[in-house]
């Protein structure tokens, strides 16, 4: 469910973006939005998880700080630091002795350890890697190639790598008995 709604809020940006060809419009759009989600989701459940605080500050300051500022650099940090701020967590959950994807899918999924762990640096390396993309993509390209690619680029590269992390778990997953 979380991941249709920050795909919605993503659309509705894009959408603005495309339609207006204002990155400040677009961007306003997606601090309401982050707003009313999370306002949702604490109604709803009475809490907020680190990550979902971690996306509502980041997008009201560097949401903001657009606008006020009328320069668009500051949002197109902000999925960069979010991406860097959750390999960073992970990080901190597995020098701490906890893995941080288990706690947050060990009920949903039965894993060995070590895959857990190797599941862990995967996601950090990935997380990373596309903090690094995006940087890349809105410093060397036009503000136009950086929404496609903050839409189609980043969500496509999230898509494949979850697809390929579900063939590599297949092995590990119970087999139904024939």
């Amino acid at each position: 469910m979380k991941i249709l709604s920050d795909l919605f809020a993503l659309i509705l940006f894009f959408s603005i973006y495309t339609v207006t060809k204002n990155i400040y419009w677009a961007t306003a759009c997606a601090v309401v939005i982050g707003v009313l989600q999370a306002a949702f989701i604490w109604m709803k459940h009475k809490k907020l998880d680190v990550m979902q605080w971690a996306s509502l500050i980041l997008i009201v300051v560097f949401g903001g700080a657009t606008i006020v500022f009328r320069d668009d650099t500051f949002i197109k940090w902000k999925p960069t630091l979010l991406f860097w701020l959750g390999a960073v967590v992970l990080l901190v959950c597995q020098l701490r002795g906890k893995n941080g994807l288990k706690s947050m899918m060990g009920k949903e999924l039965v894993l060995p350890e070590p895959v857990w762990n190797r599941l862990t640096m995967m996601w950090m390396a990935f997380l990373v890697l596309l903090g690094v993309v995006n940087l890349v993509v809105a410093y060397q390209f036009s503000q136009q190639a950086w929404v496609n690619y903050k839409l189609f680029g980043s969500t496509g590269l999230m898509i494949l790598f979850m697809l390929a992390q579900g063939f590599y778990l297949s092995r590990y997953l119970p087999q139904e008995n024939k």
